[in-house]
């Protein structure tokens, strides 16, 4: 690189110019083996990113999904694969309709209906052109290596056919059927919802609860009895409810066959107090009725309550639905409810049965509230006719090939909760009363002159791929008489065109080449709350229309949460944006963030006090390495994180670090140095070469094994420590005086070289922006090909590197640098320091005699050390320290003039004492009878114990006559 390195880290502009590059060299797209065209030697990977929504920008979650993701990419492509990353946006049917409906509403004052279908839908369109192009922004900022060329959509044209096949090939293989059943309406939104977009709230008893479209709160938590009167007699029977509204579509009341109190009613009718022409039969049904619980009588609403309806299909009853999907009351209500909101005719209906003689009493009840997830409405069923995915015979499909061995699913409670749902699951509603989406590839067959088709009859429907398809099976259909066609005006689930992610981005139902290349997938990664809501789909869909399981392997990551463990939120001010991590945001700047979306002006408001609250100098700026790096260390398999940006921006001080020791070694290589081929290994190499090859090769091995494991929280920690605490903290600075002398200046350059060289390729995948800023600045090997540190080959275990012999010796070298440092603490010794290590062995003498100038570059404070054989040439009132049974540490003390003689000669003869007494006890427990028969481990310990206690003993006897003898030299 031709300009200077700048003195200091800083992440804007390390993170400038690189991405642009890496994209403009093509390096995002898969390469294939140059000969044939094909998928290389060493394999494929391939991650489908999952397509964001175009509701909004991206926030720390989505930054979670790209650092994880990311991170395997490009290790796989440094292992030398054909390597595919795909991204794409989703068109999130129900929430980008919401949101954008509430802008509209919030800077208009307008509904979607005041538009109209194809004017609102141009809006949402704008709306998502904006929001892709935003995060495609956020995305390249966070250094996805994506091959946006492939980009998807999904509502584009490929998409779309895609769509449009699954739905077609399933209602003709009779996996799609339509059937008039109970949904999960909300009336805010206007759309049926499947059980999964649906979120609880729990009452242990009464609650006000603020529902959409009422101006007070309504209360929840209590149960209504009242009295219906039996047909033809004084006698009435009492039943109970959560939901007096409901009982004007009562069509029923339940008792037990066998309960003996209302023998006597079985066959009677009961009157309705607000409908006088209902006739409500008593009908006998042991599944639905308690006899212990309540009364042993419960009214049925078979259009408005799940277990109602199966009672209804049991005993035949008539399905009255009283509802209209504005959530007002129906002529079916009756005339004095018609047109009422469901909530304030759950207070009218009361005050009827009061008026009417048959309120018994409300008490508080505990009980669960289902609510949309979106909207926050509470949930209403209703019955609709709507188009249904048969997922049984999918998901037992799902399930044989899990149990095969055809995907793995990590973690493993993740694995467990797979099987649960899969085998448990039910029919899936894939209609949607929306107008952004995929319509329903559905005409209704109206034949001129006859009565309109039954439209919850899956007969009077013609599906098609094309309106030739159509008009094709249509004229069948019709038997030559005139007709007309009416497309659904519903759309579909957007889980029903996201399940077909992984082969519709490779051009399916067409049997592209990207199909034939890269389909399956080798991974999915994802939040684990969409497991069941997109991953089970993707499976099951996968199976059926291509006969292959869509990926290989499933990764679900943690939910990030804030540091206080709550859920992000928009009206908390606890959302983050991972843009504003990697730049900086001020306060100033995140509440102005606030008035970008719908929230109304309250919540901003205590939006903004969260964000003081947490934020109150602003976000720092941590830029995006040390993000990826601190959310990848995070990611240790549990189902939470609690993000601290202060752990972020210590990551930020890594990189600086990183920084600094790289600008040292470009001052080490001078102009003249040439890299090593390769990294060898010769005689010639110090042991602090030696050392720090081997920690080098461990960490290589540990770091591929763990994102072999999909273990990213000890993948960090193993480069982490290998950067930190062996290579800067240690190698750097043993090669300093290295360097220096030219009997090992070319060694140590090219150790330190290759270190850093390595180093940096194993931090690459987690931090592609500061290694391919500091892998440029170093000099090129004569054979290196390569022109990016992302194509580079990534460092794998090399059996030459192991040196267990030199990780012992320097074991040795540790101790007595630390025993060194510990004790000039002691004494207050600072610098200049001399110090003497006693050795009875040969083998430590000659290990730290040849370790004199590594100890001392790491201890920083010593003058002069010697090493020495005998205790005779140790000074005179040297403090001291045992290292191992066969070695001591001394340092001359007579720097520290505050000295007290007689307090070093008390404190040895007291810790003297206390040593004899630990020899003593040791000898008597090996002198105990049958001592010879203990564990060989235990004796061996103990033996070893003794060894450095007396050592000890002889060290602090020593220590005692040195201090003493000072002590003697000062008074003459």
């Amino acid at each position: 690189m031709s300009q200077p390195m700048a003195s200091g880290y800083n992440p804007i502009a390390v993170e400038s110019a690189w991405y642009d590059w890496w994209e403009a060299k093509g390096y995002f797209k898969p390469a294939l083996d140059p000969d044939n065209g094909k998928i290389k030697k060493e394999g494929q990977f391939v991650i489908p990113l999952p397509p964001p929504n175009v509701t909004g920008s991206l926030h720390i979650g989505h930054g979670l999904t790209v650092a994880i993701q990311d991170t395997l990419i490009r290790w796989n492509r440094m292992l030398g694969k054909t390597v595919l990353y795909v991204p794409g946006f989703d068109h999130a049917g129900i929430s980008t309709q919401a949101v954008v409906e509430g802008r509209i509403w919030k800077l208009e004052g307008k509904t979607r209906h005041d538009y109209g279908r194809e004017a609102f839908l141009e809006k949402v369109w704008a709306w998502k052109d904006e929001y892709q192009a935003r995060i495609t922004k956020q995305m390249r900022r966070l250094g996805g290596s994506c091959d946006w060329d492939r980009a998807a959509f999904s509502m584009d044209e490929v998409r779309s056919k895609a769509v449009t096949e699954n739905f077609c090939k399933l209602y003709e293989d009779g996996v799609i059927f339509r059937a008039n059943r109970l949904v999960n309406w909300c009336v805010h939104l206007n759309t049926t919802l499947s059980n999964l977009e649906l979120e609880k709230i729990e009452c242990t008893g009464k609650k006000w609860i603020k529902v959409p479209g009422y101006e007070k709160p309504v209360m929840f938590g209590v149960i209504t009895s009242f009295a219906y009167p039996i047909e033809g007699s004084d006698e009435k029977i009492i039943v109970a409810t959560t939901r007096p509204e409901t009982m004007l579509g009562d069509t029923a009341v339940a008792i037990h066959p066998n309960d003996p109190r209302y023998k006597h009613l079985h066959g009677k009718f009961i009157k309705h107090p607000f409908i006088p022409d209902r006739k409500i039969p008593i009908v006998l049904d042991d599944i639905v009725v308690d006899m212990e619980f309540g009364t042993g009588a419960v009214k049925i609403t078979p259009a408005h309550d799940p277990n109602d309806y199966a009672c209804g299909t049991r005993n035949k009853l008539e399905f009255i639905n009283i509802m209209n999907d504005d959530g007002t009351l129906n002529e079916n209500a009756g005339e004095r409810f018609k047109g009422m909101k469901r909530f304030d005719a759950r207070g009218a209906v009361i005050e009827g049965l009061k008026e009417l003689g048959l309120f018994i009493e409300t008490k508080d009840n505990a009980m669960v509230i289902p609510i949309c997830g979106k909207s926050k409405d509470i949930i209403e069923p209703i019955l609709k006719p709507q188009w249904w995915v048969n997922s049984k015979p999918l998901a037992e499909e799902a399930l044989a090939r899990t149990r095969a061995g055809d995907v793995s699913i990590i973690p493993k409670t993740s694995e467990a909760e797979w099987y649960t749902w899969l085998g448990n699951i039910q029919d899936w509603c894939i209609s949607r009363q929306l107008w952004w989406g995929h319509r329903c590839p559905a005409y209704l067959l109206c034949i001129e002159g006859e009565p309109r088709p039954d439209t919850s009859d899956s007969e009077s429907w013609i599906v098609g791929r094309n309106m030739e398809e159509v008009t094709e099976r249509a004229n069948k259909a019709a038997g030559g008489k005139k007709y007309t066609l009416e497309q659904d005006e519903d759309v579909l689930d957007t889980w029903f065109s996201s399940g077909l992610w992984p082969f519709s981005i490779q051009g399916w139902p067409d049997k592209t080449s990207d199909y034939e290349l890269f389909y399956p997938s080798s991974v999915l990664e994802t939040g684990w709350d969409i497991l069941f809501f997109w991953v089970a789909r993707m499976v099951m869909l996968g199976l059926k229309l291509t006969g292959k399981m869509p990926f290989q392997e499933v990764i679900c990551h943690a939910m990030i949460r804030d540091a206080h463990g709550r859920k992000m939120s928009k009206s908390l001010g606890n959302v983050i944006d991972p843009v504003d991590v990697v730049e900086g945001a001020s306060l100033e700047k995140l509440h102005e963030q606030l008035y970008a979306g719908n929230l109304p002006e309250h919540e901003i408001e205590m939006a903004k006090k969260g964000q003081k609250a947490d934020f109150p100098r602003g976000i720092p700026q941590c830029g995006t390495d040390a993000l990826r790096f601190a959310l990848c260390a995070y990611s240790g398999g549990g189902r939470d994180i609690n993000l601290e940006i202060n752990r972020v921006e210590g990551y930020r001080k890594f990189c600086n670090k990183i920084w600094n020791a790289t600008a040292f070694a470009v001052l080490k290589l001078d102009e003249s140095f040439v890299p090593p081929a390769t990294v060898e290994v010769h005689k010639d190499l110090t042991l602090v070469e030696r050392w720090i090859y081997h920690k080098l090769n461990q960490a290589a091995t540990e770091l591929n094994k763990c994102l072999a494991e999909r273990n990213f929280m000890n993948a960090t920690s193993a480069v982490y420590s290998f950067w930190l605490y062996e290579l800067c903290d240690v190698y750097i600075e043993a090669a300093k005086p290295l360097t220096q002398s030219d009997a090992t200046r070319k060694s140590a350059q090219d150790t330190l070289y290759n270190c850093l060289d390595y180093g940096l390729r194993m931090l690459h995948p987690f931090m592609p922006f500061v290694t391919e800023e500091l892998w440029q600045r170093l000099p090129r090997r004569p054979n290196e090909p390569m022109e990016s540190i992302m194509v580079s080959s990534f460092p794998v275990h090399d059996p030459r590197l192991v040196d267990q012999a030199a990780e012992d010796d320097f074991a040795l070298v540790f101790s007595a640098t630390k025993t060194i440092r510990s004790l000039a603490s002691q004494y207050n010794l600072q610098k200049d320091v001399d110090v003497y290590i006693s050795c009875s062995s040969n083998k430590e003498a000659d290990i730290l005699g040849g370790e004199v100038e590594t100890i001392k570059a790491l201890a920083k404070l010593i003058k002069n050390l010697n090493v020495v054989r005998n205790v005779k040439e140790i000074p005179a009132g040297c403090g001291s320290s045992i290292l191992t049974s066969d070695s001591s540490v001394y340092l001359d003390v007579l720097g520290n003039s505050d000295i007290d003689l007689d307090a070093e000669i008390r404190k040895a003869e007291e810790k003297l004492a206390m040593a004899n007494l630990n020899v003593e006890k040791l000898k008597k427990a090996e002198a105990r009878p049958g001592y010879e028969k203990s564990p060989l481990a235990v004796r061996e310990a103990n033996a070893e114990k003794l060894r450095l206690t007396e050592a000890e003993v002889s060290n602090l006897q020593l220590t005692k006559e040195l201090f003493a003898k000072l002590k003697e030299n000062n008074q003459k």
